[in-house]
């Protein structure tokens, strides 16, 4: 457990080294072209302040009831054996949820980043000579395996040497104590499972936080209230399922009320937050300034890496090929139709946001 959130610390950590060091390499980096990305008539009917100030408010509230009732909903159903993780029904709504995860890496994220790093607002040279979007993406998606990897590396280790001392004890003590430890080594296998649960959760939750902070600066920056206004009901469609995928890991995960809730809050607030702070920093920050572009690309591609690598791995891959869809060829197809479906839905959305 312990070091499952290190690893959470140590990315989020990176992620925003990243950050820093790419802000110094764009300050230093040539900005010929910032003159002509800023320059052009802004007399639109779409462009009004006064207008898209309204609609942003409009969208912190909605966007936090949707980020609320998605992340919140899974845990509510805890009580109810009919809607238990081990249930048929949660299991088709994970699959649907792991199907918009999906859809936001690629659909989403992804292509979001991709604009970012070729805007003619950056030179040439780096940007339109290596392909960094999948280059970062396939890096941390590489990166989200390691976190994976040494996280359970490092728990399966401690249960080994905790294994070993059991065995040892039980040969002191005769075979009386043999019951006894043959049902602790089944408890360490389901401890297993939940830390891998765990680690899950709490990664997943990061990448949706940076990409979430991410739409939300945006969103608080523009004046543009056609724009806002189609991201409005987009986002919380975006914000309701996502949010349902992680709810589910979080019950899966199996952590206490305080730490559930805190989770929940950390999911639902940021990109709140976000448009909070696009609207305080909307009269210094220029989404199309080279920094801007440079780190929010970054950031976006990062995120994409870690959200395909996980809806694939650890939630997709990991139920299909699990016992109990394995077994069940009919909760199988049923599954594959949720997914279908909520990655259809999401992608759909990318025609407006």
């Amino acid at each position: 457990m312990a070091s499952s959130h290190q690893m959470y610390k140590l990315m989020a950590i990176a992620i925003l080294l990243i950050s820093f060091t790419l802000t110094t390499l764009a300050e230093n980096a040539e900005l010929s072209s910032v003159t002509q990305c800023k320059s052009g008539p802004q007399a639109s009917l779409c462009h009004n302040n006064k207008e898209s100030k309204k609609l942003k408010i409009i969208a912190i509230f909605s966007i936090l009831v949707a980020s609320i009732i998605g992340v919140s909903l899974p845990l509510f159903t805890q009580g109810v054996p009919a809607l238990g993780p081990d249930r048929d029904l949660f299991v088709i709504v994970k699959a649907l949820a792991s199907g918009v995860i999906l859809a936001t890496g690629y659909m989403h994220v992804l292509p979001d980043s991709f604009n970012n790093l070729n805007s003619p607002c950056l030179p040439r040279n780096p940007w339109k000579k290596f392909p960094f979007t999948t280059f970062i993406a396939m890096l941390s998606a590489l990166m989200t395996l390691m976190v994976d990897s040494y996280a359970m590396s490092w728990h399966k280790k401690r249960i080994f040497l905790k294994s070993q001392e059991n065995v040892v004890e039980t040969l002191e003590n005769g075979s009386k104590e043999l019951e006894r430890e043959n049902g602790t080594i089944v408890e360490e296998d389901a401890n297993t499972q939940l830390i891998r649960h765990q680690v899950i959760a709490q990664v997943l939750e990061l990448g949706i936080v940076v990409h979430s902070v991410v739409i939300g600066l945006a969103m608080g920056a523009s004046d543009n209230k056609c724009t806002i206004r189609s991201l409005i009901a987009a986002l919380c469609f975006h914000q309701l399922f996502e949010g349902m995928g992680l709810g589910g890991c979080i019950l899966q995960a199996q952590y206490g009320k305080k730490t559930n809730w805190i989770m929940v809050v950390f999911f639902s607030v940021t990109t709140p937050l976000g448009i909070v702070l696009g609207m305080l920093l909307q009269t210094v920050y220029s989404p199309a300034s080279p920094t801007a572009l440079i780190v929010v690309g970054v950031l976006n591609a990062c995120s994409a890496g870690l959200l395909n690598y996980m809806a694939l791995v650890d939630l997709l891959a990991a139920d299909f090929l699990g016992p109990k869809l394995q077994g069940n060829m009919k909760l199988q197809t049923l599954a594959y139709v949720a997914v279908f479906l909520g990655a259809g839905g999401m992608s759909l959305m990318a025609k407006w946001a």
